[in-house]
């Protein structure tokens, strides 16, 4: 992630990387497998299907399930980290996920023919850390209940959020990258790779500064405060992305990258025709915006404190994707204002009747189906094939892709999202 708005990301180092001959031979063992998997027939296959999904010529609907609870997922070691040096932990975690994916629930997931080296990109942030309470059910899991102490109370406190400075630790990348073709040269090709998609979301750190109440709150008693904050944060990304451009460190996002809160970005449109190979551009990619706090918010003031901050960014983009857990059902004339926009998300608490019509017929449509059904004491298939074949039969005229996201838990028990995972492929006729 580029950012975490609950703490500093340490720039990489820039030392050599030694590893063990037994971290190796674990490493080695699992590209190898990865190897065979991408070298499959089907991930062509599949990509042409996303292909024509986000060129709205869809063939069925495409199904991808992501934020996994993987704490809850490991089934007779399949996830068990066997490597002792960190580098080679990161590596084997990735790795096992993605082979565990593939073998129980991989619906229209692609695997890439090739391992990605990340380049050493650094920013220095947004200034502000969020100060926060938390609670916990499962002391393994990331999903946690958050009270946020506000930082924000005036337009003093604007400052407190800082433009980014971008680097590129040239030295970091090429240890990194010198260690992992002598891991895995011979067995699949490595690939420097800069950034690619960019989760660009003002609100969900204002929130965490402003504190949710309060922020609602002021977009009526002190507009020009909130109008104040939304910009200087649009200006912050804007100054980190035009730093982005001048080191060339961007990536096409048009492959099996995640798009927004959606699925993959396959699409004839991107990179465009004009596009350099050896420099990549913000047109020749996607881009995406949301504001998930607004699912209340009229749409007057969504567009007031939120699209019409974004277009500064959304405008920069070649595609552009919008939404995540907001309903958007019923403002789909603020969407029509978003530059090419291709792709909607359709969380569960929209009025499915009105997505079809009002969405449906112009973008493509992210479904997001509710995971709350995979956290029930009992596990019921049968309701879980039921809201997915109503939904389908309702859209069965559009574009969709149906994404299983924000997994808090499946009760320790992961063959229910093996299980859903099968139901979603078949309701989808793939």
């Amino acid at each position: 992630m580029l950012h975490d708005p609950g703490h500093y990301e340490a720039p990489a180092p820039a030392a050599p990387i030694i590893l063990n001959d037994a971290d190796k031979t674990v490493l080695r063992r699992l590209a190898a497998a990865l190897a065979d998997i991408a070298a499959l027939p089907v991930h062509k296959e599949k990509a042409e299907l996303w292909r024509r999904l986000n060129d709205r010529q869809s063939v069925r609907p495409m199904v991808w399930i992501n934020e996994i609870p993987w704490h809850e997922m490991d089934v007779n070691g399949e996830l068990t980290l066997q490597t002792s040096h960190p580098f080679a932990q990161d590596q084997e975690r990735e790795m096992r996920r993605t082979l565990y994916q593939w073998r129980h629930m991989p619906c229209d997931m692609i695997v890439s023919d090739f391992i990605a080296c990340p380049l050493a990109i650094h920013s220095t942030d947004f200034g502000i850390i969020e100060e926060v309470d938390i609670v916990r059910t499962d002391a393994a899991s990331d999903i946690v209940s958050r009270h946020f102490h506000k930082q924000i109370h005036d337009f003093a406190d604007l400052d407190k959020i800082e433009m980014p400075v971008l680097t590129h630790n040239t030295q970091a990348t090429e240890f990194r990258y010198h260690a992992m073709c002598d891991l895995y040269g011979d067995i699949m090709p490595v690939r420097k790779t800069g950034q690619s998609h960019i989760w660009f979301t003002p609100w969900d750190y204002l929130i965490r500064w402003w504190g949710i109440e309060d922020a609602m709150l002021d977009m009526v008693d002190r507009p020009d405060l909130v109008h104040a904050g939304v910009e200087r944060m649009v200006d912050a990304w804007m100054v980190e992305l035009d730093q982005f451009v001048a080191l060339n460190a961007l990536e096409l996002d048009s492959n099996n990258t995640r798009i927004g809160s959606g699925g993959y970005g396959y699409i004839s449109d991107l990179p465009g025709s004009d596009f350099d190979p050896t420099h990549v551009k913000p047109h020749n990619m996607w881009g995406c915006s949301n504001a998930q706090i607004f699912s209340e918010v009229s749409p007057d003031m969504h567009w007031e404190f939120a699209i019409q901050h974004d277009l500064r960014w959304l405008s920069r983009w070649g595609m552009n994707y919008y939404g995540c857990c907001e309903p958007l059902d019923g403002k789909a004339d603020l969407l029509k204002q978003i530059p090419n926009l291709r792709k909607v998300s359709v969380t569960p608490w929209c009025k499915t009747a009105r997505a079809v019509e009002t969405l449906g017929p112009h973008w493509v449509m992210s479904r997001k189906p509710n995971p709350a059904i995979l956290a029930e004491d009992t596990w019921h298939p049968d309701r879980a094939r039921h809201a997915l074949r109503d939904f389908l039969e309702q859209a069965r005229d559009c574009h969709v892709e149906l994404i299983m996201k924000d997994i808090s838990t499946v009760r320790h028990q992961p063959q229910r999202l093996w299980e859903w995972a099968a139901i979603a492929m078949q309701e989808a006729g793939g």
